[in-house]
């Protein structure tokens, strides 16, 4: 007889961040609120997407709850874990992208995830997915320390490797690699994770979603009155395009969602809403637009 893994404080977690971010968000935003939309998936599950659009500090942003399962694995996992094919498997998580109008203000990324996948005659096999990214249009030494010291701090209880580890990993993840350049300045990245017991990577889980909101809030706040001219809202919007061609080239969560028959609304919320391509775009020297891909987008140690 194999095993059985109790999701529900799984679930019940991500329901109640989704509704702690969701509020505190529109408090900074302060005129704004998410619009819910609840879907069910043919194929099996659903979930709640949550989007603010056109808010005097959040451009759009979206928080997204799922829970979708099926009977048959899509490529995407079966790519990384041939084993699993022929598996029924259930996913949850919260995922969101905040797009500030600010262009001083970073946009940020978070998620976090369960993913479970059984066999008749076998036990469970689940990992613990997510981490949490910032991407600065304009580079602020204390906001990015403030960000990378939140995240080890979150990490800390669970070893002293884990930060390191782990940031090591967002770093190499978050990589346009026909670019040759981060999308930001990095944070958490973890996958597959199950190299604890279930009910420490959850309390892992939880470690991470809970500080989202102390390494990111701080940061908007200080940043979403500062006063901006239309050159910096170009820049912002070329670089908001190397967010859309990591998400759409790259990200393993968006090519799951697709190939999965996820809800494509839900799944591209995250694009941002106005964005430019330049062919041949490059920042005058010494300007603070070259500064940032010269002093804060290449990978380096901030605590």
């Amino acid at each position: 007889m194999s095993q059985r893994i109790d999701v529900e404080p799984v679930k019940n977690y991500l329901l109640g961040l989704q509704d702690t971010i969701c509020q505190a968000l529109e408090t900074e935003d302060g005129s704004h609120r998410f619009e819910e939309e609840s879907w069910q998936r043919p194929e099996g599950g659903g979930g709640r997407s949550r989007v603010l659009q056109g808010g005097p500090v959040i451009e759009k942003g979206g928080v997204g709850f799922s829970h979708v399962m099926g009977d048959t694995m899509p490529p995407s996992a079966t790519a990384h874990r041939p084993e699993l094919a022929g598996c029924r498997w259930q996913a949850m998580g919260v995922s969101l992208v905040i797009h500030p109008r600010n262009p001083f203000a970073p946009t940020s990324h978070a998620n976090v995830r369960l993913f479970v996948a059984e066999k008749d005659g076998m036990d469970p096999v689940w990992w613990f997915g997510g981490g949490y990214d910032l991407t600065p249009y304009y580079g602020f030494e204390e906001d990015c320390q403030h960000w990378h010291r939140t995240a080890k701090n979150a990490c800390a209880p669970f070893g002293d490797d884990i930060y390191p580890r782990f940031k090591a990993w967002c770093d190499d993840y978050f990589y346009l690699k026909h670019r040759q350049e981060a999308r930001g300045i990095g944070g958490l990245f973890y996958d597959d994770l199950n190299e604890w017991d279930f009910a420490t990577t959850f309390q892992f889980m939880q470690a991470v979603g809970n500080s989202y909101l102390d390494a990111y809030r701080p940061i908007l706040a200080r940043r979403k009155d500062t006063p901006y001219e239309q050159h910096h809202r170009d820049w912002q919007e070329i670089r908001r395009g190397r967010y859309v061609e990591f998400n759409l080239v790259f990200d393993r969560g968006t090519l799951f969602g697709l190939q999965s028959g996820g809800r494509t609304e839900s799944i591209l919320m995250s694009l941002p809403p106005h964005v430019q391509w330049v062919y041949g775009h490059q920042p005058e020297e010494g300007s603070e637009e070259a500064r940032l891909l010269n002093e804060f987008l290449p990978a380096r140690e901030w605590v």
